[in-house]
Parts: C-alpha cells; structure tokens; sequence
C-alpha cells in the first residue's frame, strides 16, 4: 500500500474518530486527540494514556468517570487520547523519514 494511500486511510481515522458519531462532545474529543485544553478532571487520565499508559490506574478512571462522564463516553476519550498520540508519533516518523531521504 503506497503512503499515500496509507495517510489518506490514517487521516478517515482521525476524522472518525474525532468528529463521527459518538456519545461525548466533539469539543472534548478533539481535546483528548490533541492532548490540550481538556479539563481537569479528565486531564491526568488523558495524559496517561497519552504519555504513560501503563501507568493508569483504577482511580485514575474513577475520578474521571466523578467528572460526570458515562463509561462510553470515557471509552471515547480514551481512544482519542490514544490515537492522538499515535498521530503524532506517525507524523513524527514520516517527517523524520522525510528528511533523512532529502539529506541523501
């Protein structure tokens, strides 16, 4: 599969998974992806799963679920939280990829 096809199949999933039909707000979802601007009670359980997934624990899920939050809905926060952070890192290596091709 060309990388372009790759991108484009990669940026669908974004897209859904920010913006497609779901329980929980776009707003907090796009928060989640970009890790950025996500209230606090959320925070340390996004950022965990962003930065340091082993690491979420238990009542790091309950003080968000305290938030108000329905378990759907925390599902979805998660997987944005996730798959943003796999973006970046995706983006991160084809730039990188990029620009050791151009140096050649």
């Amino acid at each position: 599969m060309p990388t372009d096809e790759k991108r484009t199949l990669h940026r669908a999933l974004e897209e859904r998974v920010v913006r497609g039909e779901g329980r929980s707000a776009v707003e907090l979802r796009t928060q989640a992806f970009a890790n950025e601007g996500v209230p606090a009670a959320l925070g340390v359980l996004v950022d965990k799963i962003a930065n340091r997934p082993t690491q979420v624990t238990d009542s790091d899920l309950q003080a968000a679920k305290a938030s108000g939050l329905s378990e759907d809905e925390l599902f979805e926060l998660v997987v944005c939280a996730a798959v943003g952070k796999s973006t970046r890192l995706y983006d991160a290596g084809l730039a990188a990829l990029e620009e050791a091709t151009d140096a050649s």
